[in-house]
């Protein structure tokens, strides 16, 4: 018995040693050794026709600085005050070092519309202030598989298993709308077509999903997908810096953007977070990630300028949702990152932290100079299933970069 006894002891103080010199090596200091971050650019100008409101009475859409679906100035200098404080937090964990980053040190690369490859120029402005930055990405008309994989990858597309998948994810299109109502009504007051003697009514028009004309995709009708842009231009008003009175023609509030855009966020919950759809739409972005993860020698910081749909999928892929800070939920800003940051431990262990980050509505509108105590908001994200560690902010590398490789198509 007293064998037998000494045995167990044995067995648990191996156990209980094991279990300490795991939860050691997460409460131990942690060394940063590289960062990949997606970006959706910066705030730009609406695009032809995104607001819906050829149909209805209103008064004209303010005038903006610059073309449709181009980097307004204004973005640029937010951009650039959001690249400028990532530069310090890069230098203040030892990540850089001197004032121009070598190569070795700093990659960009940005989808190949004009609104990427500026907010890239503009991120670039404040990383690396007088240094040249290449900004990389394909030539002009061409289509980046990995920004836009859908229009171009030759991936199967099983378009009745994709049509499965937004159905079972949504609750069916009829529902979508239903859980939206509230903000529809919202939404046709801000038009101002629920007045007497005919109110509006915008919930009204039947929703449907199907696969779309060219077999690659899902296509969405109904009010998600026609007040959808309404609402990200009524956003971009307000983060443009244009006054309240131009704002919603003067009848929304920062709080009722916030209500209206659930729209916009609902948007991804068709194209981009769907299993079946987000294993496709971020697939080919996301092997790419995983592969620099696991590179050795790659840049210490990959950053990719691209759009709210790849930042959405990326997301859903990896089983979390973005909620930036008196945004929407799910719905990604202009200017917001996504990022995975490589930490090693005194083990040579490496480890993952996923997060999201993001300027407020009220820092981009206002140009405000980041601090400590003014700074973008950072939120943990914690990748269901992958975390091994006491401390639940981590997931051991290769358990990421593995996920990835199961859950991508590309």
């Amino acid at each position: 018995m007293m064998r037998r006894m000494l045995g167990w002891l044995a067995v648990v103080a191996v156990a209980a040693s094991a279990v300490g010199d795991a939860a050691a090596q997460t409460r131990a200091p942690l060394t940063l050794e590289k960062v990949v971050l997606l970006y959706r650019h910066g705030v730009r100008a609406p695009l032809e026709s995104e607001a819906a409101i050829d149909d209805l009475p209103h008064a004209p859409l303010p005038a903006w600085p610059v073309s449709p679906s181009l980097l307004t100035p204004h973005g640029a200098e937010a951009l650039r005050r959001i690249g400028s404080w990532r530069r310090a937090r890069f230098q203040r964990s030892g990540l850089w070092r001197g004032r121009c980053p070598a190569a070795r040190d700093l990659a960009i690369w940005t989808n190949t519309a004009a609104r990427t490859i500026a907010s890239g120029a503009a991120l670039a402005n404040g990383l690396a202030p007088g240094c040249t930055v290449p900004i990389g990405h394909l030539a002009d008309g061409q289509t980046d598989p990995l920004f836009e994989p859908m229009r171009i990858s030759p991936m199967p597309f099983d378009g009745a298993a994709a049509i499965a998948s937004v159905q079972a994810y949504t609750g069916g299109v009829a529902a979508m709308t239903a859980r939206n109502a509230a903000a529809l009504r919202e939404m046709a007051h801000v038009l101002g077509c629920d007045r007497a003697p005919a109110p509006c009514d915008l919930a009204a028009v039947p929703a449907t999903v199907s696969v779309g004309d060219d077999g690659r995709d899902v296509a969405l009708t109904g009010p998600i997908r026609r007040y959808s842009g309404t609402a990200q231009v009524l956003l971009l008003e307000y983060l443009e810096g244009l006054p309240m009175a131009q704002v919603g023609w003067g009848r929304a509030t920062p709080a009722t953007l916030k209500r209206l855009a659930v729209l916009h966020a609902a948007l991804f919950d068709v194209y981009a977070r769907p299993p079946y759809m987000a294993a496709r739409v971020a697939g080919p972005l996301a092997l790419r990630i995983a592969a620099l993860l696991r590179n050795p020698a790659a840049p210490k910081v990959s950053i990719f300028m691209g759009h709210d749909t790849n930042v959405a999928a990326l997301s859903a892929l990896l089983g979390v949702q973005v909620t930036a800070r008196d945004y929407a939920p799910g719905d990604p800003p202009p200017g917001g990152a996504l990022g995975i940051e490589v930490l090693r431990d005194g083990r040579g262990h490496r480890w993952a932290r996923l997060f999201f980050e993001s300027a407020n509505p009220e820092q981009i509108r206002h140009l405000v100079r980041f601090s400590d105590g003014d700074a973008p908001a950072r939120q943990i994200l914690n990748v269901p299933g992958c975390s091994r560690a006491r401390r639940h902010d981590l997931c051991p590398l290769a358990t990421l970069t593995e996920l990835i490789e199961r859950r991508a198509v590309g």
